[in-house]
């Protein structure tokens, strides 16, 4: 099980962590720390230097509720920060976390290598065909609605199998525009219920059917901390138990804020199976 970041074929058959590097000035957990190039050189250092395979760079805030962003402020957030990043870390795999296909391929041409979208193109219907231009990896999530309106749409007759329904159409109109590297989020905390997100979890297995490698997104979300009562902040000892617990259930990539906790959940996995 491979996937080609820029002519490089990276194995991930034995689980694999992205590192996230939110460079928007409101997400819930890290925004607006990583506002220059010292830190955001030094964030990147760190999680690569801890065992990241991935830099996952959003400059659009998804959290419930989010404010928009036009495109061309998320352009003038997130470009920059590739060039640089690319030009400080030659060999690194950057990703983008975006669902608009021009700054995908902007950022592509500017030395990404792969695209991260939660809305699995059907927030621009020019997603996949500029995805299967390009040639690159594409992470596809699940998310019903936009990120301002997400939460209003919770409402299924069977998680499960709306969430592999919605897939199976996603992957078949990917390959049509001859997307050949095919990632699936099932999207925690995106149009789902804190107990909708337990119910996934729990099922995660389920998923292996569509025959495609499986990202998890549980870093420090409010499925954990408003479950525990606690915050945030206090939410790595609960990310590090659901990260443990994907990974039994066939997680390949696990999306984090905290690479070196993710990276001991590999390596323990790693050892057991």
């Amino acid at each position: 099980m491979t996937i080609n970041c820029k002519g490089k074929l990276i194995d991930i058959s034995k689980p694999k962590v992205m590192g996230i590097l939110n460079i928007t000035p409101d997400s819930f957990y890290d925004g607006g720390v990583y506002h220059n190039e010292k830190s955001v050189a030094s964030q990147v250092h760190s999680m690569l230097t801890e065992g990241a395979s991935f830099i996952d760079v959003g400059a659009y805030s998804s959290r419930p509720g989010a404010n928009h962003v036009s495109e061309a402020e998320e352009l003038k957030r997130i470009v920059p920060v590739i060039e640089f990043l690319t030009k400080e870390f030659p060999t690194i795999n950057l990703s983008i976390d975006t669902f608009r296909s021009n700054v995908a391929k902007t950022c592509i041409e500017a030395g990404a290598a792969m695209v991260n979208d939660i809305s699995a193109g059907q927030l621009d219907d020019k997603m996949f065909e500029t995805i299967g231009q390009l040639g690159v990896p594409y992470i596809m999530m699940h998310m019903i609605g936009t990120p301002q309106t997400m939460q209003e749409h919770i409402t299924y007759d069977n998680l499960l199998k709306s969430i592999i329904y919605y897939f199976s159409e996603k992957i078949a109109a990917a390959k049509a525009h001859q997307i050949k590297d095919i990632i699936i989020d099932p999207g925690f905390g995106f149009s789902k219920t804190l107990e909708q997100n337990y119910e996934l979890l729990n099922q995660l297995e389920l998923l292996k059917m569509l025959d495609h490698p499986i990202l998890i997104g549980i870093s420090r979300k409010s499925m954990i901390y408003k479950l525990l009562e606690t915050s945030p902040e206090q939410a790595l000892n609960g990310t590090t138990a659901l990260n443990t617990i994907a990974l039994t259930k066939g997680a390949k990539l696990l999306r984090i804020h905290d690479v070196k906790a993710a990276m001991e959940c590999v390596t323990i996995i790693n050892q057991l199976l």
